[in-house]
């Protein structure tokens, strides 16, 4: 199962029942330790054959700090949070971003009812320390004309940010994260482009709410990655990776990712870049490579 299928699957009443209060944890500080910028792991696409704990060893086996997850907890119970939190103290890692709500922004029709879900989603982002939701645009709403889902979105985001206003989760500014889906991982998809996605955030006009830039899916639908990171870089608070054909490791297909990185050091990105590509090899071992290549890109 991707995080794509598993975000539809979501439930609001199980994101609220998964929410216990628990004593504030001290995460791990996510500035970079020794790079440019720091760097994460979406972990729905590693490790998935091990307990969650054993997981979270993994991915500081592979020398990264920062993991995002897509609602993993949304059946755990108290004393599930309780070893998750007890857990990432030890390993000192932290939780920058999560996903899962169970609608999209471009339906006007179900707004509450997003709404809604992310008010119940912040009670185990407050658990979790996690500052960030990922949000999407859901499916095309038949009948509904273009331009009315993208006002949909651009209100959506509007109302997301006013419930999070001034608000911070373990110090950090609560971020609203827009993501769009290529076309050919889900055809129904309303917002396939970066372009139309980054004008969004930019009606929003709202601190907290960014882009979140997936090169993948923005390859494989638009391509021409590099000028709209230059452009756009002020309203980008995250990269997602993974090289095209098949969500592997970077190096693997056709994204130049040496110019990627060395171009991200030359702007002084100092958002998060997540890895979320499925090894062809040892995961650990294609992690701490795709690391290397992040911090200290070669020629392309």
């Amino acid at each position: 199962m991707n995080r794509r299928t598993f975000t539809q699957s979501l439930a609001t009443a199980a994101l609220a029942a998964a929410a216990p209060r628990l004593p504030a944890a001290t995460g791990a500080d996510p500035s970079p330790a020794a790079g440019p910028f720091p760097l994460s792991i979406m972990l729905w696409t590693v490790f998935n054959d091990l307990p969650f704990e054993q997981r979270l060893g993994k991915v500081v086996e592979a020398g990264y700090t920062n993991v995002e997850l897509v609602g993993e907890y949304k059946n755990w119970t108290t004393d599930d949070f309780a070893r998750a939190n007890a857990a990432r103290r030890r390993l000192g890692l932290h939780f920058d971003a999560t996903a899962g709500l169970p609608y999209g922004l471009a339906d006007a029709a179900h707004r509450d009812d997003m709404m809604a879900a992310f008010g119940e989603a912040l009670k185990p982002m407050e658990t979790l320390e996690i500052p960030a939701m990922i949000m999407l645009s859901g499916n095309v709403v038949p009948g509904v004309s273009r331009e009315a889902q993208h006002q949909s979105c651009v209100d959506g985001l509007k109302r997301a940010a006013a419930m999070v206003e001034g608000r911070k989760i373990a110090g950090k500014p609560v971020t609203v994260l827009l993501e769009c889906i290529d076309p050919e991982e889900n055809a129904k998809i309303f917002l396939s482009s970066a372009a139309e996605a980054i004008d969004i955030v930019r009606e929003v006009n709202h601190p907290q709410v960014r882009f979140l830039y997936d090169l993948f899916h923005e390859q494989i639908g638009h391509g021409n990655l590099l000028e709209k990171l230059e452009k756009n870089l002020d309203k980008i608070a995250l990269i997602h990776i993974a090289d095209v054909p098949g969500r592997h490791e970077p190096g693997t297909g056709e994204i130049n990712y040496n110019n990627i990185f060395r171009k991200l050091i030359e702007m002084k990105y100092q958002g998060m870049v997540a890895m979320e590509f499925k090894p062809t090899g040892d995961a650990v071992a294609m992690l701490r490579a795709a690391k290397a290549l992040a911090w200290n890109p070669g020629k392309s």
